[in-house]
């Protein structure tokens, strides 16, 4: 039996009464558990609202590593949000980073450090006024690709002054291939690159049109770089609401 904290990614109906729920969770990376009996009268729907999608969680576990799906003991939120589940803009900006998470982690991988990001991420996210959380799908996919070790080479500068995707980084040539990014988006998304915060996030200037450009960007560098990534279906809202 263990303790540990998680980020509900995706739950599933089963049964009558149960739920199968794919969680992110600080000790043992990604893991799927069968949550029995949270979707009957007697709880009031209480403990189902608990496994919705970028839910955090303090959890009691049954870690079993032959064991397809895991158990719990017991679980209780780790913050209560205020306003992510309410807010139409928060709530895309969470369902997207939930995605992100979903398509980019491989399964029984513990990670940590990344998995501590994420948890102050969406404490930060409900915190946060509402208009300014646009940068938050941006940096997060950035940080997400960095814990797992894909990140742009070189800097803009110059001699440089080209992103290539294919190469994953500044380079002096053009790229051959599509997607180009322009030289104003280029020197936008290198001065994006640095921040570190979501203080610093907050407050960075980016139009709309731009800050969507770089986002679908930098999926494509991941879905080129990468072997599970493939297509985001929540960029789409995520892009109108954000409009």
């Amino acid at each position: 039996m263990d303790k540990t904290t998680g980020i509900v990614l995706r739950s599933i109906k089963y049964g009558d009464t149960s739920l199968i729920t794919t969680i992110f969770t600080q000790a043992y990376g990604i893991q799927g558990f069968m949550v029995q009996g949270v979707r009957t009268s007697k709880v009031a729907g209480n403990k189902a609202g608990m496994l919705q999608p970028a839910t955090l969680l303090d959890m009691i576990i049954y870690h079993q590593p032959q064991r397809t799906l895991q158990r719990m003991r017991e679980f209780t939120p780790y913050h209560l949000y205020q306003s992510i589940q309410q807010d139409i803009i928060k709530n895309s900006v969470a369902l997207f980073s939930v995605e992100v998470l979903l398509r980019l982690l491989p399964e029984h991988a513990p990670m940590p450090e990344l998995h501590d990001f994420v948890m102050d991420y969406f404490v930060e996210l409900d915190k946060a006024p509402r208009d300014k959380v646009a940068n938050f799908p941006l940096f997060f996919t950035i940080m997400c690709s960095r814990f797992l070790g894909y990140e742009l080479k070189e800097r803009y500068s110059i001699e440089t002054p080209h992103l290539n995707l294919q190469e994953g980084g500044f380079t002096a040539h053009p790229p051959a291939l599509v997607p180009f990014m322009s030289d104003d988006d280029a020197r936008a998304i290198d001065k994006f690159l640095p921040l570190e915060t979501l203080e610093a996030v907050q407050t960075a200037e980016m139009s709309s049109a731009m800050r969507s450009r770089l986002l679908e960007w930098y999926i494509s560098f991941l879905q080129q770089h990468t072997q599970h990534m493939g297509n985001i279906k929540s960029l789409a809202v995520l892009q109108t609401i954000l409009h």
